[in-house]
């Protein structure tokens, strides 16, 4: 699968590698443009590569993984997903840590505003209720495997999001639409920064 990121992030970066040891092509990009990242693309491996921002975009498989206040500015003017899968992993900081701030959406959930500014997109909700060194880290341990939540509203697509995590070593929970699990997942949420291990 080609899979691009919006986004080179310390989260970006760990799906990267994990997706890069399966096999896969990842096109890293980010506001700066492909030349700042052409040394990081290299440490990453083989199947990694550097991109604009279109490129990412026209992956089979997208994951967005900026921060808060950038994810407009990241995703305007890309064509429409056209029923392509983007993975959103953002939280919605309005300020980061230590003085965190949490973005008032009334009613959406932080994936159903992502949602209504990806035209065409299946998104799915994943990785952001982890914080990212264990991401980064192999999910398979001795007492089990590191839990995955994620949500969405196609369960086509989240079953394209569960094959692929699960092959990285996740294991994966569905929590269903994106309204309900998207709420338990994000910030304030009962999940968010929740880290446990499935056995067996």
């Amino acid at each position: 699968m080609k899979i691009g990121s919006i986004g080179a992030g310390n989260v970006a970066q760990a799906i990267a590698r994990h997706a890069a040891r399966q096999g896969h092509q990842v096109v890293l990009s980010n506001s700066r443009g492909p030349a700042s990242l052409t040394a990081l693309a290299e440490r990453l491996g083989p199947h990694v590569t550097a991109g604009t921002r279109e490129e990412a975009a026209s992956a089979e498989l997208v994951l967005l993984a900026v921060g808060w206040p950038q994810v407009p500015d990241a995703v305007a003017g890309l064509p429409p997903f056209d029923g392509r899968v983007v993975i959103d992993t953002t939280n919605q900081f309005a300020s980061p840590p230590p003085h965190a701030e949490i973005a008032d959406l009334g009613p959406l959930t932080g994936s159903e505003y992502v949602a209504s500014l990806l035209p065409g997109a299946r998104v799915v909700k994943a990785f952001n209720s982890l914080y990212g060194q264990y991401i980064a880290a192999d999910p398979r341990h001795d007492a089990g495997r590191q839990v995955l939540f994620l949500a969405g509203d196609d369960a086509d697509a989240k079953t394209t999001v569960i094959e692929l995590t699960t092959s990285f070593g996740f294991a994966p929970v569905d929590l269903g639409p994106l309204r309900e699990g998207g709420r338990l997942m994000q910030l304030g949420g009962p999940l968010s920064a929740l880290h446990v291990l499935k056995q067996d």
